[in-house]
């Protein structure tokens, strides 16, 4: 009996293809988010920069990729997004290596985030918080945290974070199951949401020039 032939390893996607193919599938999540939740987007965007011109703290939490877009949407309010204006307070949870590794040490990593929002959270404040899959033990803690400090929370997930979803005030739920795609759509709605709470600031800024006057 002749032994089957074995088959030959399917060929990987010509990188031109594979370019053509991610830029496609971003270009179809970007507008199938626009057309479902551009007014979600600007509530969030009024919800955050309301908590901060109150003088509040807008906290952000995320894991691996997402935990370096919190860090650098937290930037964007404290340093400036594009135009030189008023510092605004905004922390991420993860940035400070020594408490985060002590909490994970102490208490279980499933505590970094929730911990310092027990310390520093208070009522006004506001946690953004950003799951791709909607399931990140640590990131669900924070949100339990915020609700018990009176916290309103915003949340940024992927297709799989329905559950999620309904945990939160508003949220963003990308149609997608690939992690890549769903961060870059969060990306933009961060910058987004940056821009329009530096634009309230700038605002906020020259009516209290006018008043002084």
């Amino acid at each position: 009996m002749t032994p089957p032939r074995p088959r030959s390893p399917r060929k990987p996607p010509r990188s031109g293809e594979r370019i053509r193919d991610v830029f496609g599938e971003s270009v179809r999540l970007l507008a199938a988010v626009y057309a479902k939740d551009a007014k979600r987007i600007e509530r969030i965007a009024g919800l955050i920069a309301d908590t901060a011109l109150r003088g509040r703290t807008v906290f952000w939490a995320g894991n691996g990729g997402s935990a370096a877009e919190a860090q650098h949407f937290a930037t964007e309010l404290i340093c400036r997004y594009v135009k030189n204006r008023r510092a605004l307070p905004s922390i991420a949870l993860h940035a400070d290596s020594g408490t985060l590794t002590a909490i994970a040490n102490d208490y279980g990593f499933d505590r970094v985030f929730a911990r310092p929002l027990e310390a520093l959270g208070r009522r006004g404040d506001l946690l953004v918080a950003l799951t791709t899959s909607g399931r990140s033990a640590n990131v669900l803690a924070a949100v339990a945290e915020a609700r018990r400090r009176g916290l309103r929370v915003v949340g940024m997930t992927g297709a799989r974070g329905a559950a999620f979803a309904r945990r939160c005030d508003h949220c963003i739920v990308v149609p997608s199951e690939e992690t890549a795609r769903v961060q870059e759509v969060h990306l933009l709605i961060g910058h987004i949401c940056c821009e329009l709470a530096e634009a309230r600031a700038l605002q906020a800024g020259g009516a209290r020039r006018r008043k002084r006057r």
